[in-house]
């Protein structure tokens, strides 16, 4: 039980952290951090807040499809199927995390999970995820991101790397 309430501590403060800043955002474009409705008739896009150096800006987008705006033009249902099939695999996520996650899959899935919860709630809210970190060279744009992509990414990155530990480690008491 104890386990299961950190779980859920740490998916409720990434969610958190990044609702806060995507509110932040919210309020200093509408004056409120509070508003509903189809993602355009909230805010225009594309929308530039700040040039804060040479490779990097504060932008307010909005991205209908998956990670890199892949799958953008999947059409009028697109906010249904990706809602739909974020919550499946949300859902699959929970139930390995607590059911089958080993000790050093945990944090990561932590991450992964509240990152894409966080997403989630942008598109059940609006219809679509607003991104608003802009890192580029020159002309060259990587595709807008917001908080809760950093917590998917680090969260797969750190799962990526406890597992390949984990094995290094399992080979080498296997060997002897």
């Amino acid at each position: 039980m104890k386990r299961m309430l950190k779980i859920f501590a740490g998916i409720f403060c990434v969610i958190v952290l990044d609702q806060i800043a995507k509110g932040i955002l919210l309020f200093l474009i509408t004056g409120s951090a509070f508003v509903f409705g189809p993602a355009w008739s909230v805010v225009p896009v594309p929308y530039l807040m700040a040039r804060v150096t040479n490779f990097f800006n504060i932008v307010f987008t909005w991205n209908p499809g998956t990670a890199f705006s892949m799958f953008r033009a999947v059409g009028d249902n697109a906010p249904l199927i990706m809602i739909i099939a974020t919550g499946v695999i949300i859902a699959l996520l929970i139930y390995y995390l607590l059911r089958r996650a080993k000790s050093y899959e945990v944090a990561p899935m932590v991450l992964i999970i509240g990152g894409a919860l966080g997403n989630l709630i942008d598109r059940i809210r609006f219809g679509a995820v607003i991104d608003f970190l802009d890192f580029h060279i020159g002309a060259l744009h990587w595709p807008a991101f917001n908080v809760a992509d950093m917590f998917i990414t680090i969260g797969v990155v750190f799962y990526i790397l406890n597992w390949w530990i984990a094995r290094r480690k399992c080979l080498k008491n296997i060997k002897g």
